[in-house]
């Protein structure tokens, strides 16, 4: 497309580059599959308990049946991972991958404003975000966390819904960077959710470079208002843990994880299939 005339007032410009760039409605048929995968990936994100892993055949019958696409194919590819391994090797992994490793915690408002004062206020932000949507989500998790704004998603749809996920993207990208680096199988479900959302742009690609090599902002202060705990132990351990090494004792203690979500008892019809 040529570019628009400079005679033409700027903030006209603007609202027709705004809607270029507006993706077409989906169809019912297309929203529903997207809520399908993010519900997917809230689930496979959590904490492999034993009702997750007890799970297992009916998530792989669902992932099977997705139509095809690079988020199937991840999903795919993690789910062939999930069941090869025992149980305790997977709470293990999951332990190791986003619960000692900042560069890959599950709270995305720490790589959009570190440990300061502004992501107490960007958690209060969220909780009401989910509220005014008419959602409740405690459970015992921080609203940031992962798996609880990808339910979200699925629940309030593509617009507001998702609003989230498009504003933590940089994050989102950080933690694929460091599962792949890590070689961890949750890469692929960090995979599939960055191609649902809008491509990274060139200066997303440079702010995820300096993320990943300084860490998010950082303050000695907790998570206030939202009553988070503010110590972090020695300096020189801190350091090294913000730029994504192995955090030493008491530094980072993640909040009780909340229960799953869960599929419905009942089996899924044969047009429902694959509906959690």
């Amino acid at each position: 497309m040529s570019p628009l005339p400079a005679t033409v007032p700027a903030i006209v410009r603007t609202r027709v580059r705004a809607a270029v760039r507006r993706r077409a409605p989906m169809s019912p048929e297309e929203a529903e599959r997207r809520a399908l995968l993010l519900r997917l990936l809230s689930l496979l994100t959590q904490y492999p308990d034993g009702e997750l892993t007890a799970e297992w055949p009916r998530l792989t019958s669902v992932v099977a049946a997705l139509p095809a696409s690079h988020a199937a194919s991840e999903l795919g590819a993690f789910m062939g991972w999930f069941g090869a391994q025992e149980p305790e090797a997977l709470a293990r992994h999951y332990v190791e991958v986003f619960d000692l490793r900042r560069r890959s915690s599950l709270y995305l408002t720490y790589y959009l404003h570190g440990d300061t004062r502004r992501r107490g206020m960007a958690l209060l932000t969220l909780a009401r975000r989910f509220r005014a949507a008419g959602w409740d989500a405690d459970g015992g998790e921080l609203p940031d966390h992962l798996p609880v704004v990808l339910e979200f998603a699925a629940l309030a749809g593509p617009g507001a819904g998702e609003a989230p996920l498009r504003r933590h993207r940089r994050g989102l990208a950080l933690i694929h960077h460091a599962l792949t680096e890590a070689d961890s199988p949750y890469r692929h479900l960090l995979s599939a959710l960055l191609s649902l959302l809008p491509p990274a742009s060139a200066a997303d690609r440079a702010a995820v470079a300096e993320l990943a090599a300084q860490g998010p902002p950082d303050e000695e202060v907790g998570l206030d208002p939202y009553g988070a705990p503010a110590s972090h132990g020695a300096h020189e351990a801190h350091e090294a843990y913000g730029k994504g090494e192995f955090a030493p004792p008491a530094t980072f203690v993640p909040p009780t994880p909340a229960a799953p979500t869960r599929l419905p008892p009942a089996a899924a019809g044969p047009h429902q299939e694959g509906r959690p």
